[in-house]
C-alpha cells in the first residue's frame, strides 16, 4: 500500500490479486449475494486506491482492508432499496456460488447435505447482528486472529470473543434444527 501511495500501480495490482477473492468471499457471506459482493469488492479497492496517499500503516494491511470492506458491507445493508430488493428476490442459489463450493468428488447425498448445511449457515448469518456477522465471518471463514478482528471492529478482544461465541451459538442452533429435521 505504501508503494501504491508513491504511484506504483503494479504494487496495487499485486494487492488486488492477493486479496480480491478473500474480500469477495467476505462480502458474499455478509450481504448474501455474490454479484453484489463482487461489486462491493470493486468499490473497496477503488476506495483503497483513491486513499492510498493518506494510508498510514498503524495496523496490518489486512486489518485496514477488512475495515474498509466491513464499512462497505454495512453501508450496503443500510441502503433502503436493498431491503426491498432482498425481500422480493430472496437469496437465489446461483447468486451464492462464492459462498458454497461443493467438491465434485462428493456423492449426491453428500452434496445435498452440504447444501442444507450451507442454507442453515446462511439463515444463521442473516439473523446475527452486523457486528456478530463480521466477527464470525472474519474468524471462521477468513481465519483472522481475535486481535486483528478487534482492531478492525475497534473493539476489545474480549468483546470479539463474546461476539464470536454468540454467533457460534446461533449457528449451532440452526445446525441442530437441521439435524432434528433430517432425523424426522
Amino acid at each position: 500500500m505504501l508503494a501504491t501511495a508513491k504511484g506504483d500501480r503494479q504494487a496495487f495490482a499485486r494487492l488486488f490479486d492477493k486479496h480480491q477473492l478473500r474480500v469477495v468471499r467476505f462480502c458474499a457471506r455478509f450481504v448474501g449475494d455474490t454479484a453484489r459482493a463482487e461489486e462491493l469488492t470493486q468499490e473497496v479497492f477503488i476506495k483503497l486506491f483513491k486513499s492510498a496517499s493518506r494510508y498510514q500503516p498503524t495496523a496490518k494491511f489486512q486489518t485496514f482492508l477488512f475495515r474498509v470492506a466491513t464499512n462497505a458491507c454495512l453501508n450496503e445493508l443500510r441502503r433502503p432499496s436493498r431491503n426491498a430488493e432482498q425481500t422480493e428476490a430472496g437469496m437465489s442459489e446461483e447468486s451464492n456460488s462464492a459462498m458454497q463450493q461443493v467438491p465434485h468428488h462428493e456423492t449426491p447425498d453428500q452434496q445435498l447435505e452440504a447444501r442444507d448445511v450451507d442454507r442453515a449457515l446462511k439463515r444463521a448469518l442473516s439473523k446475527m447482528s452486523d457486528r456478530e456477522r463480521v466477527a464470525f465471518t472474519m474468524c471462521r471463514f477468513e481465519g483472522m486472529a481475535y486481535r486483528d478482528i478487534a482492531e478492525t471492529l475497534e473493539a476489545t478482544e474480549a468483546a470479539v470473543k463474546s461476539l464470536i461465541h454468540r454467533a457460534s451459538l446461533q449457528v449451532m442452533s440452526h445446525l441442530d434444527a437441521l439435524k432434528a429435521e433430517a432425523a424426522a
